[in-house]
């Protein structure tokens, strides 16, 4: 699938004039931004809007957010839908925690400890017992509401690891968990840390795109899923950075393991990175 085109959401702050257009292979694209006001310009991020152009088997979309300017860019499929695997343990770490500072309730050694395996390990069975004492499908709903979710919505059967996100609504929940609405403001800089130390077979994808010592300064939670019963494999990546997020989601045949979604995700940073 070659996929390619950039699009500047109508409601971004950095919306140019005319109305943004949609892009085929090959297509050149610009971006203009609206007209700066007397306030001085930004520092630069650690990456920038373009368009991302990737020839690889199977489907994936992208998003991406300066949460500077709210303006939010991506590929023109960005508001399509899949099933998150282990990206969403993100949300349910945080939905917890949120929860628990608004009961006055501290989490005790062991439970900070299933939360710190959940997300540097992705640990599933962790994940589980927490997510069924936040209500199953009723947290997915709660990420939707608090984080203005618009094109996300619960698994069928309200299994965690079949939430429906797109990769616009994955770089808004980067940002709702970098803002402190997802965790609380008493737990948000924990959250942040444990994504920033993800280890092992989950520290993948689009922070691997950046060199060291930007890389461990990126906070991630990917997931993958062998779906035997689509005979497809779905690997999904979040990188919440200095001043942005972004989110891949990519389905393609079982066949070709994990890997090869991993080297989606670290393209699509590759080409998102600004040297």
């Amino acid at each position: 699938m070659l996929a390619t085109g950039l699009l500047l959401l109508p409601d971004s702050p950095l919306r140019a004039d005319a109305a943004p257009s949609w892009h085929g292979p090959g297509s050149p694209v610009t971006t203009s931004p609206a007209t700066p006001s007397a306030s001085p310009e930004p520092p630069p991020l650690d990456v920038r809007p373009t368009d991302v152009v990737i020839e690889t088997t199977g489907w994936w979309s992208w998003s991406m957010i300066d949460q500077r300017t709210g303006a939010v860019y991506g590929s023109e499929n960005m508001t399509e839908t899949s099933t998150t695997a282990s990206m969403i343990k993100s949300w349910v770490a945080a939905d917890y925690l949120r929860r628990a500072a608004e009961k006055g309730e501290t989490p005790g050694e062991s439970r900070m400890a299933q939360l710190t395996a959940m997300i540097r390990d992705s640990d599933n069975e962790a994940t589980q017992i927490v997510y069924d004492e936040l209500g199953r499908a009723t947290s997915i709903k709660r990420l939707i509401e608090i984080c203005g979710l618009t094109d996300s919505e619960p698994a069928e059967d309200g299994a965690w690891s079949r939430t429906q996100l797109s990769a616009r609504d994955t770089a808004r929940m980067g940002v709702c968990i970098t803002d402190g609405r997802a965790a609380g403001s008493k737990w948000t800089k924990w959250l942040l840390n444990e994504m920033r130390l993800v280890r092992g077979t989950g520290d993948f994808g689009i922070r691997a795109a950046f060199p060291t010592e930007i890389r461990k300064t990126i906070a991630i939670k990917n997931g993958w899923v062998d779906r035997q019963a689509e005979e497809e494999y779905h690997v999904n990546c979040l990188a919440i950075g200095d001043g942005w997020t972004a989110g891949v989601l990519t389905a393609y045949p079982i066949q070709l393991g994990q890997s090869h979604g991993a080297k989606i995700c670290k393209q699509v940073g590759e080409q998102l990175r600004a040297d």
